[in-house]
């Protein structure tokens, strides 16, 4: 198979989330994809089966585990895709469902693709998960932001929404991977989505995702857009709304996400971002 890596939601490669693709997986059974995407080694691959009328068959992995969805792999893939194909609209089969992601060819040839997520929903986080997730953290109440309550948040993955007060407390981000790993195996979260508002309509993002092997992800488009239903349904912002995630500063792998939020209540958030193929970015496997 051909391996391609690409650097999600940066049209810079040192910057963005670096993601492994596989356009054509055909035949390509799950222990061997969960093999390719530890010897890749970064955050998710993704695994692509073609079928009929631009409908695809996706697999997310991790260098641990499946994930079932993943967006800066998805945005890497439909940028690959369209880099070799022409840009269009793809139809990717997930096993969170059925996402939309379409590309753009923009003037200075750069290659956009947004993606519409699954119906996103959000739902209350209990006291002693909060207690205990902030202890993993080694953050306390008093860090959060109060008008902007915790949840739990899903567009695909379940990812606690939680927001720092400042923007210190967010860069000094030091946790207890193993806690926080196994507070998360338990409840089945994806990465935990910590976030701060900058303003109304620009926040700044960092997402620890220990269940997949990696201490961070420098960019994560289901959890923006899990932050975008959160917002919709919470009523932080007034939609449609457009809102920018600013993630993987603190990493040195500046991200830039782009969400749309529709008006409508129940209906998929957009998710807009570029991509960029990294150096060695194809090799071949057996």
């Amino acid at each position: 198979m051909e391996i391609l890596r690409y650097a999600a939601f940066s049209a810079d490669p040192a910057g963005g989330n670096p993601a492994g693709v596989v356009l054509d997986a055909t035949g390509i059974g799950e222990a061997e994809m969960q093999r390719v995407a530890a010897d890749v080694g970064y955050s998710e691959t993704a695994f692509l089966v073609p079928g009929r009328h631009s409908h695809f068959t996706v697999r997310y992995f991790s260098p641990k585990a499946e994930v079932p969805f993943c967006g800066h792999a998805t945005i890497a893939s439909a940028v690959a895709h369209a880099e070799r194909h022409g840009p269009g609209v793809l139809l990717l089969n997930t096993r969170a469902g059925l996402v939309e992601v379409s590309t753009t060819v923009l003037a200075d040839g750069t290659v956009t693709a947004t993606l519409i997520s699954v119906e996103p929903r959000t739902r209350p986080i209990a006291d002693g998960d909060l207690a205990a997730l902030l202890d993993a953290l080694c953050w306390v109440r008093d860090d959060l932001d109060g008008a902007l309550p915790p949840r739990v948040a899903f567009a695909g993955a379940w990812h606690p929404v939680v927001a720092a007060a400042s923007r210190q407390r967010l860069a000094d981000l030091d946790y207890d991977m193993p806690a926080l790993a196994s507070l998360m195996a338990q409840h089945d979260w994806t990465t935990i989505n910590l976030v701060h508002r900058e303003s109304p309509l620009v926040f700044h993002a960092r997402n620890p995702f220990p269940p997949g092997g990696v201490v961070e992800d420098a960019a994560t488009g289901a959890a923006a857009a899990a932050l975008g239903g959160y917002l919709r349904e919470m009523r932080l912002v007034r939609p449609p709304a457009t809102v920018t995630v600013r993630q993987g500063q603190d990493m040195g792998r500046p991200s830039r996400l782009t969400i749309r939020i529709p008006a409508q209540a129940g209906t998929g958030i957009a998710v807009t971002g570029t991509a960029v193929a990294l150096s060695h970015t194809r090799s071949t496997e057996a």
